[in-house]
């Protein structure tokens, strides 16, 4: 038989697999764009750390939980390239993260565990506190963990952030993704969710076998086109709200008024900069004087020009 024949043979038995590494890229795209939203159905910009992370640890049944609650955010901190240094036994020395056992029936709305990030700027994360029940600390020490990295929101998918996780006690490959992302050169803090995209999105395609990349990159190209195209109506306030927005589970109506504000903001800057999508600065400026007659002061500092910014 012909060379031919074998290679459509080998062509048909392989397109299963890389129709289903397809979807999977595209589920791991959804997860990362998912990250890059608050719990509150708001768009956010990147937040990172920019020094040390020294902790202190206190509460209840220390014992019990310090060294698997260290060695989660160890794990975390780690895979971003961020020093953690331990200072609990050292009291006089500063702390910018307090890790506090709480008892099982504290915390507001029966939650097992939370993180506060402090920043002056919504760039850098200056300051952070974790509270977590000491009942829930064993499920909730990888996933407040990266949290406190700077990473948000709540997705969908295979993520240690999911409200349904496949594990607890771990990361999962899509979590190294992020860390590795977030904390990349490429990265920086302040980053609108366009911007950040691409970054996502090649350490994702990065981290696949080589024959699965091409298939991939068009899944991303697919991808990107589909999320503006559903960003742009949302942010026009066009159409059903979007599946990730009514996912959060906390979003308001004036949540939403607001991240119609922030999204007509970023798509804005992803015309101005060419970020996920093709420049083009006609389209920047009407999404620009959008979000600036909804009231967004960043959208009117461009208007403004650069001395205003």
């Amino acid at each position: 038989m012909s060379r031919r024949f074998w290679s459509l043979c080998l062509a048909a038995m392989l397109a299963p697999c890389f129709a289903a590494a397809a979807d999977e890229t595209e589920q791991g795209l959804a997860t990362l764009w998912e990250v890059l939203w608050h719990q509150s159905g708001t768009p956010t910009r990147v937040v990172r750390w920019e020094n040390d992370i020294r902790m202190r640890m206190s509460g209840v049944d220390l014992p019990q939980h310090r060294e698997y609650v260290t060695q989660a955010l160890r794990t975390v901190t780690q895979e971003a390239g961020v020093r953690l240094v331990d200072v609990t036994d050292q009291p006089g020395e500063p702390a910018n993260l307090t890790v506090e056992i709480l008892p099982d029936t504290a915390l507001q709305d029966n939650q097992p565990c939370v993180t506060f990030l402090d920043f002056r700027t919504e760039a850098k994360v200056d300051s952070a506190s974790i509270q977590m029940r000491s009942r829930d600390a064993w499920r909730c020490a990888y996933h407040e963990a990266m949290h406190l990295m700077g990473v948000r929101g709540h997705p969908g998918g295979k993520t240690v952030l999911s409200y349904f996780p496949q594990k607890v006690d771990g990361l999962l490959p899509l979590d190294r993704v992020m860390l590795r992302a977030w904390y990349s050169p490429r990265m920086k803090g302040g980053m609108t969710p366009f911007e950040a995209l691409p970054v996502l999105s090649e350490e994702l395609i990065a981290s696949l076998p080589e024959a699965e990349r091409p298939a991939a990159q068009q899944s991303r190209d697919r991808f990107y086109a589909a999320t503006i195209e559903q960003m742009q109506a949302y942010a026009a306030g066009r159409g059903d709200i979007p599946t990730i927005v009514k996912r959060s589970g906390k979003a308001t109506e004036d949540g939403i008024r607001h991240g119609r504000s922030e999204m007509s903001y970023f798509l804005g800057v992803a015309y101005f900069e060419g970020a996920t999508v093709t420049a083009d600065q006609k389209q920047a400026l009407s999404w620009f004087e959008r979000a600036a007659s909804a009231g967004n002061r960043r959208a009117q500092s461009y208007l403004a020009g650069p001395g205003a910014r």
